[in-house]
């Protein structure tokens, strides 16, 4: 008797707060479980057959979790930082595309207020120019980011931005992407993907996979996120405040604006 009243005390408390069958885990022994609660969560916020069918088809992504375990470099110094991140390649290789593509990215600048050297930096620091933009796959990376217990809270609208995302055929349930779920030229988190892309190159469809739109889609998470044309992107300007919207590693966004300033000098 003592038993079923503390077997049915835990039933209520789970019916309770609606985490009966979501929740986060550790390991990977629970994974298919929470799923099961997960697809009920993620169909109340709107996924479709399709992401839900990529939801079930996800797999306990084992790599990404030892990342997100492992994650040193933005414990650097700065110096460090960018010897190690390739900053003066980024910045060699950055002037030249500016120089070889100059309208488009004017273009952008005209658009969404923010510099090409910014875009640029990104852009390298992401994916070396597109020339690797990840072989992890995007749903089970950030479904299994979500269900761990370290950060559910945080990666828990990007899961189901993902979903959404192969739900409008913008990614599809084997599309590469980074370790922690990041996708195309630089590398965005699925739920930005889906509240930020833009088909900047008008073909009926955003692809992160696509320059064009990437780098469109880059500026206008920026520019959504306050950034002011014309101010200064330094620290201490005003549109640093924007950049560490984009990453929250001080090293990483230090990076970034110092090399932006060099490939737009």
């Amino acid at each position: 008797m003592k038993a079923f009243k503390l077997w049915g005390a835990a039933m209520l408390c789970a019916a309770i707060t609606g985490t009966a069958h979501a929740q986060c885990g550790n390991t990977g022994a629970g994974f298919e479980g929470w799923k099961a609660g997960f697809a009920k969560e993620a169909k109340r916020a709107g996924v479709k057959r399709r992401g839900l069918d990529a939801l079930a088809q996800s797999s306990y992504a084992t790599r990404t979790i030892a990342a997100d375990r492992n994650q040193k470099s933005f414990r650097y110094s700065l110096p460090k930082f960018m010897q190690i991140r390739g900053a003066d390649t980024i910045v060699a290789q950055g002037r030249k595309r500016k120089a070889r593509n100059p309208d488009f990215y004017a273009a952008l600048e005209r658009q969404y207020g923010v510099p090409a050297g910014v875009i640029i930096a990104i852009h390298g620091m992401e994916t070396a120019f597109g020339g690797f933009m990840g072989d992890s796959s995007v749903v089970s990376a950030i479904v299994t980011l979500t269900y761990d217990c370290r950060r559910s809270d945080f990666f828990k609208p990007h899961a189901i931005g993902a979903l959404k995302l192969v739900d409008q055929g913008a990614i599809t349930p084997t599309t590469k992407g980074a370790k922690h779920g990041e996708l195309g030229h630089t590398q965005f988190l699925p739920g930005n993907a889906l509240k930020y892309g833009v088909d900047a190159n008008g073909d009926g469809r955003v692809d992160f996979y696509n320059q064009t739109d990437a780098l469109a889609s880059t500026a206008n998470f920026l520019r959504q996120k306050g950034w002011k044309p014309g101010r200064g992107y330094q620290e201490g300007e005003p549109n640093f405040a924007v950049i560490k919207q984009w990453n929250a590693a001080t090293v990483y966004q230090q990076a970034i604006a110092i090399m932006a300033a060099r490939i737009d000098g």
